[in-house]
């Protein structure tokens, strides 16, 4: 386990003092004792609180605003202090933990960095909040020695979108399963002057999200769990070259996005890529997921959305959306506040209000049992499928965004040309090697 960031450069040690000072001290300012320290009792309105939180998710400021005010009606002496940052969140992060200064709620991925941060992060094993959570959700706020340490941000749906006017428009009536099927659909849409693929692939981070549709391929191929080949992946026990799901079918997935997608790929990120899809400039939309779904509608309002999983194979039942979570918030164990911060989220994950307000206003798929799905195509579509397929593994949750982030990196260099596919994959191994796990 990473005990301590000690490996920070000098030059990220010299800017501590001046994060330090911007927020997220464990002192809170001010006295902020907790009811045990008190001797009051759990709920005590006389004793004032302030709660520090830091977060990456500027897409759901005003959501998370919203259960702010709202818990204030319920405890009127908490005050919940919301700081975001998108742009070097994890640097930021990792500076005000070497510093003592960490916050008393903060963000992490799931999965791997549940163990990354347990030294700093509250047990919620037995607290109503974890047994609120459905069972996939749970194994990702999971660490390996089956503790509860994170809270999820939200539930999450990774697919391939498509735009039903335009496989329409080119004939094409069932969406693609198998990859002889989609080099079909891909010849369709071309002879129709249609775009197949819009890319964001500037971002560094869609990249794990398509290729983990690949991994649950090649480990479903091996008759291992996904779990399982990430964790030989990372022990240098197996390569990309060992899996043709992932030595064939993945690269030549990318080859194809690439050759039939919108110009300049690696010019393209999250929102231009969103914009050429909601506008009809392409027919698929790849590395994205139900977050996206209100965007698109914001741009075109009767825009006609479809997923579906990636065509990974020539095995139709390899094509699978994955839901789960990989997002967490985590509590500050050593937080003076850590009681009063455990209580605010029980009453998030457990309340009327906590169980309509992912659905009604982040708008995102809920992470908790008996919670209604929000009024959204995507959702409602994976319900749908869900009836009569399994979801797909999300095997991003086994390794770490240290890596992932190199990934999406060496991938750039692939279709940038200043790599070769078998550099990529030596590189890839490498990098899984010395940043896959947390241990």
């Amino acid at each position: 386990m990473i005990k301590r960031f000690s490996a920070l450069s000098i030059s990220l040690m010299l800017i501590i003092g001046i994060l330090a000072a911007c927020g997220g001290n464990n002192n809170n300012g001010a006295d902020t004792g907790t009811a045990t320290e008190t001797g009051a009792a759990e709920g005590d309105s006389a004793q004032a609180v302030t709660i520090n939180m830091f977060t990456a998710s500027p897409e759901y400021t005003d959501a998370f605003n919203a259960y702010i005010q709202e818990y204030k009606k319920v405890k009127p002496n908490v005050t919940i202090n919301l700081e975001i940052m998108q742009a070097d969140y994890n640097t930021v992060l990792k500076s005000r933990i070497a510093a003592g200064s960490t916050p008393d709620v903060f963000q992490t991925t799931a999965g791997g960095d549940i163990d990354t941060y347990a030294e700093y992060s509250a047990d919620l094993t037995n607290e109503p909040l974890a047994a609120a959570m459905t069972d996939a959700v749970r194994s990702n706020m999971s660490s390996t020695d089956g503790k509860v340490l994170g809270l999820p941000v939200k539930g999450n749906l990774f697919v391939m979108m498509y735009n039903k006017k335009l496989l329409a428009d080119a004939g094409i009536t069932a969406v693609p399963k198998t990859t002889a099927e989609l080099t079909d659909a891909i010849a369709k849409l071309e002879a129709k002057g249609i775009t197949p693929f819009a890319n964001a692939y500037k971002e560094w981070w869609v990249w794990k999200h398509i290729a983990q549709h690949f991994v649950d391929a090649a480990a479903q191929d091996a008759n291992i769990s996904a779990k399982e080949l990430v964790g030989q992946f990372i022990a240098g026990k197996t390569t990309f070259k060992d899996h043709p799901a992932l030595d064939t079918n993945f690269f030549n997935f990318i080859d194809q996005t690439v050759k039939y997608g919108t110009d300049k790929p690696l010019e393209r990120d999250s929102n231009a890529q969103v914009s050429d899809f909601a506008t009809g400039k392409a027919a698929f939309m790849t590395g994205k997921g139900a977050w996206d779904e209100e965007a698109i509608k914001k741009i075109n309002p009767d825009f006609e959305l479809g997923i579906m999983g990636y065509p990974v194979s020539d095995k139709a039942e390899q094509s699978l959306i994955i839901t789960g979570a990989d997002q967490a918030l985590r509590i500050n164990k050593d937080s003076k506040v850590a009681k009063e911060t455990i209580e605010f989220f029980n009453w998030l994950y457990t309340s009327e209000y906590g169980k309509n307000w992912f659905s009604s206003v982040a708008k995102v798929i809920p992470p908790i049992k008996d919670a209604p799905l929000p009024d959204l195509d995507m959702p409602k579509q994976m319900e749908e499928i869900l009836k009569t397929e399994k979801s797909g593994d999300l095997s991003v949750n086994y390794s770490l965004d240290t890596f992932h982030q190199k990934f999406g990196e060496l991938m750039q260099a692939y279709i940038g040309g200043s790599k070769s596919k078998d550099q990529a994959i030596e590189e890839i191994q490498k990098a899984w090697i010395q940043f896959g796990s947390a241990q």
